[in-house]
């Protein structure tokens, strides 16, 4: 896991092969599978990964923050998470999820912060496809280069944090 993780980092996700990862292990691809019956698996296995540790960061930092900081705190962590490791960010979160294969209720724990930060699950999954968006554009560079993405942060969490009380 940790050698494929180096190359999905490192090489990007096309460069995840088993043959790839038994190059770099020294060993030879058939003996991958004794420990993941399919590139598929790997991968799934991979996804799993990044979602806990989005997760775990997300329930952490959620947790922590005072409740009026709480939305701020969570897209701040999880630009952060999503930014930090790039391509695993992508294998877990673009294009179909296969969610048969995931571990029960592991996606819904993951994103449960933004559950929590909103108090509704319809405003929750719109808070999560605005950090998305927002993610994957900044991977793309897809922002001009006068864009102040922490002030566009800022405001989408305005946003949705909804009015201020006096």
């Amino acid at each position: 896991m940790a050698c494929a993780r180096d190359i999905l980092e490192s090489e990007g996700q096309a460069a995840v092969t088993m043959r790839r990862i038994a190059q770099r292990l020294g060993i030879r691809a058939p003996s991958l599978y004794k420990h993941f019956a399919s590139k598929r698996d790997l991968e799934m296995a991979l996804v799993e990964q990044g979602l806990d540790e989005v997760g775990v960061a997300l329930h952490r930092a959620v947790d922590a923050a005072p409740s009026r900081q709480g939305l701020r705190e969570l897209l701040r962590t999880y630009r952060a998470e999503a930014l930090s490791r790039p391509n695993l960010y992508r294998l877990a979160t673009v294009g179909p999820l296969a969610r048969d294969e995931l571990t029960p209720g592991l996606e819904d724990w993951a994103g449960a912060p933004f559950l929590t930060v909103t108090g509704d699950p319809h405003v929750a999954q719109a808070l999560w496809s605005f950090a998305h968006g927002m993610v994957v554009l900044e991977l793309d560079g897809r922002f001009p280069e006068s864009s102040d993405l922490d002030r566009t942060w800022a405001a989408g969490a305005k946003a949705f944090a909804g009015p201020q009380p006096r």
